[in-house]
């Protein structure tokens, strides 16, 4: 791995979504599902499913930025989630499915902010950009099955029914990002 390698955490719904899609993007070193922004100091799947943690199903991503910036990865991130419903993407009901940045870094607050600001200018999407754009507190690896699930389970109904559309929209709207 490079010394240049940075890193960022998003939350858009579902872990197995993000995770297939950006997996798969020149520049993304490492691409793991994980649990942040919660106050439980021990949480798991279990935990999370009943959304009284805080945690956000989340993809902790290390990028190189001489290959793919911050800003690229929102733009991807902006367009495989739906970021203007609050605790929510498709059935996936909960504060754990809520569209979130956390930032590493004061210039990765700066960019995200500016990247809504300019979402909302532009009208991108009808409704109003409600992702929250917090400070990193906390990061913990989901279990060891969530890791690589689009990759391991392709035929499982909700990864071919909404996980491989995710990806089918990304590749289209993304197709220089994808690794070959």
């Amino acid at each position: 791995m490079s010394s240049n390698i940075e890193q960022a955490t998003l939350g858009g719904g579902c872990f197995w979504c993000t995770e297939a899609v950006f997996r798969q993007l020149k520049g993304i070193e490492l691409c793991e599902s994980g649990y942040s922004g919660g106050s439980d100091p021990n949480p798991n799947y279990d935990k999370i499913c009943g959304g009284k943690t805080g945690h956000a199903e989340v993809v902790r991503l290390h990028f190189d930025p001489n290959v793919i910036s911050f800003r690229k990865i929102l733009a991807v991130f902006f367009a495989i989630h739906d970021p203007t419903t609050l605790n929510r993407q498709g059935n996936d009901i909960g504060t754990q499915y809520r569209s979130v940045i956390f930032f590493h870094t004061d210039e990765q607050r700066d960019t995200a902010l500016a990247f809504v600001e300019d979402l909302e200018k532009r009208k991108i999407f009808r409704d109003k950009v409600v992702t929250e754009i917090s400070p990193l507190i906390n990061y913990f690896p989901a279990e060891k099955y969530h890791q690589e699930y689009f990759e391991n389970n392709p035929m499982q109904p909700y990864c071919a029914y909404v996980v491989a559309p995710k990806v089918e929209k990304a590749e289209d709207l993304f197709a220089d990002l994808f690794k070959r």
